[in-house]
């Protein structure tokens, strides 16, 4: 998937701004794909080119003049065939995985503390994604939201970021448990 889709599916909820955009892709899209705001707006610039997406200038009283982007015919025309496309199975890349792979060889203390730190991010993202999940949904129940509610694309989405942080969690606090008892039962190889 290249920046380009990410940025294409993030629009099509309606017209935002390069900022507006940024604080969508912190909220929601970052649990699937992480880009650092100038990435975003050099992409605007791109797909705008490209014609994929077209911008319009706003007038604001006491702010400067913004753009405001949407998705064209031909962006969506690109989403489909993205969309068609064979999804290439994801694969982790966690520098803190390499880190416990080496436990048997390295201060536990240090991983400990990165585990719990990385346990502690991910509980974090877990109260976020729920709240952003209560807002999408409004006052219906999921089991509502799920058969008729809109939009569904971000919130399967972000059901997916949920269950990565809540896998995320009980994996560092499984792994933090087995190497405190492995601390105290002094086995080292």
């Amino acid at each position: 998937m290249a920046l380009r889709h990410a940025v294409l599916a993030a629009l099509l909820e309606g017209e935002l701004s390069g900022y507006q955009l940024t604080k969508a892709f912190d909220i929601g899209v970052a649990n699937f794909w992480h880009a650092q705001p100038q990435q975003l707006y050099a992409e605007l610039t791109r797909l705008e080119k490209d014609g994929l997406i077209e911008g319009r200038e706003v007038a604001q009283e006491t702010r400067p003049t913004k753009r405001l982007f949407q998705v064209t015919d031909a962006g969506l025309a690109e989403l489909e065939e993205f969309t068609a496309a064979f999804a290439k199975p994801s694969f982790i890349r966690d520098d803190l995985l390499v880190k416990v792979q080496a436990a048997d060889h390295v201060d536990t203390e240090t991983l400990i503390d990165q585990l719990t730190e990385r346990a502690a991010f991910a509980r974090a993202k877990i109260d976020l994604f729920g709240k952003l999940l209560r807002k999408i949904r409004g006052d219906l129940t999921e089991e509502e939201f799920l058969r008729h509610g809109r939009p569904i694309g971000p919130y399967l989405t972000c059901l997916r970021g949920l269950a990565l942080e809540q896998g995320n969690r009980d994996w560092c606090e499984r792994t933090i448990t087995v190497l405190r008892q492995r601390e105290h039962t002094h086995v080292r190889h």
